[in-house]
């Protein structure tokens, strides 16, 4: 059995996933295989895929194709497949430095313990630089404490390589209907909430931002998947430890993607019911300028 999966959820990326293949072919260990979730792709994805399949590679290649659903639904799918015990989710823009499989496995079999959830790891960008602080000069920490800024650092991008039978055990995220954009990093925080994460303060992941992607698509986003936002923000409203700030920043987002699905039950839905109120207002101000940096975003194209 190999100890890592890497697995990618992709969509119409045909032209860019083979820089993440040759980080991978590089690897200088093969302790790993690829699950490659392909989301109703129409482009090639599946031709280039199959040709990579027939290479010696070092590493079994696993393609899967689903009807589209967004890149949560792909990690949905990937996660039933898994059978090694760590697995990382690789974005199909992404890529990895070469030796990254085999400080994760190592850096866990030195450390990994039945109470930790796995590791988090760091981002940098093409050009060297990590996007964000480092973390906290410590064993273990808590994801949820990083989420909430209890550690004061300005986290950025990070990487999550977890144990695939946690992943199992919180999988699969709830499906929207007609919605795409769930967060999938939910679930590592949700995964979080009973064990902490080992620190690796090193390079994992070297992330190319592309201009259609979650990040850079947000306020869309909003008015795309608002029940998708509404149940997010109810997790992150019942997240313990949090400040005031934190719990009201929530409720007028909560607010706001209430307004965009017309949910009327919203305040009966809330887990902070007295804030969602006094958020309101707010609420409804937040949805004019989603809907302004939207048609701004837009326009830009």
């Amino acid at each position: 059995m190999k100890s890592l999966t890497v697995f990618t959820s992709t969509y119409n990326r045909a032209n860019c996933l083979n820089v993440l293949y040759e980080s991978l072919k590089s690897q200088t260990s093969k302790d790993f295989l690829w699950i490659i979730v392909d989301d109703g792709s129409t482009d090639n994805t599946k031709e280039v895929v199959e040709k990579w399949q027939k290479n010696d590679n070092g590493f079994r290649i696993k393609y899967i194709y689903k009807e589209n659903g967004g890149m949560y639904t792909g990690y949905n799918t990937a996660i039933e497949q898994l059978d090694t015990p760590l697995a990382v989710c690789i974005d199909s823009d992404d890529s990895m430095p070469i030796d990254a499989v085999e400080r994760i496995v190592n850096f866990w079999n030195k450390y990994g313990e039945e109470k930790y959830a796995g590791i988090i790891g760091l981002d940098f960008d093409k050009n060297g630089k990590c996007l964000g602080d480092y973390l906290p000069d410590k064993k273990s920490i808590s994801a949820v404490k990083l989420l909430l800024g209890d550690y004061k650092v300005k986290t950025g991008d990070l990487k999550y390589v977890v144990r695939s039978e946690l992943y199992k055990e919180h999988a699969p995220m709830p499906v929207f209907e007609g919605e795409r954009d769930y967060n999938p990093q939910t679930l590592n925080v949700e995964i979080g909430k009973t064990r902490e994460y080992l620190v690796l303060n090193e390079n994992i992941c070297i992330v190319d931002y592309q201009s259609d992607g979650m990040s850079s698509e947000i306020f869309k986003q909003y008015l795309r998947s608002p029940k998708s936002y509404m149940a997010m923000r109810i997790l992150n409203l019942k997240l313990e430890g949090s400040s005031f700030f934190y719990k009201f920043k929530n409720c007028i987002h909560y607010v706001a993607e209430a307004v965009f699905c017309r949910d009327k039950d919203f305040i009966k839905k809330s887990p902070r019911k007295t804030l969602t109120v006094l958020a309101i207002p707010f609420g409804f101000l937040f949805t004019f300028y989603i809907k302004y940096k939207a048609k701004q975003k837009q326009e830009a194209k």
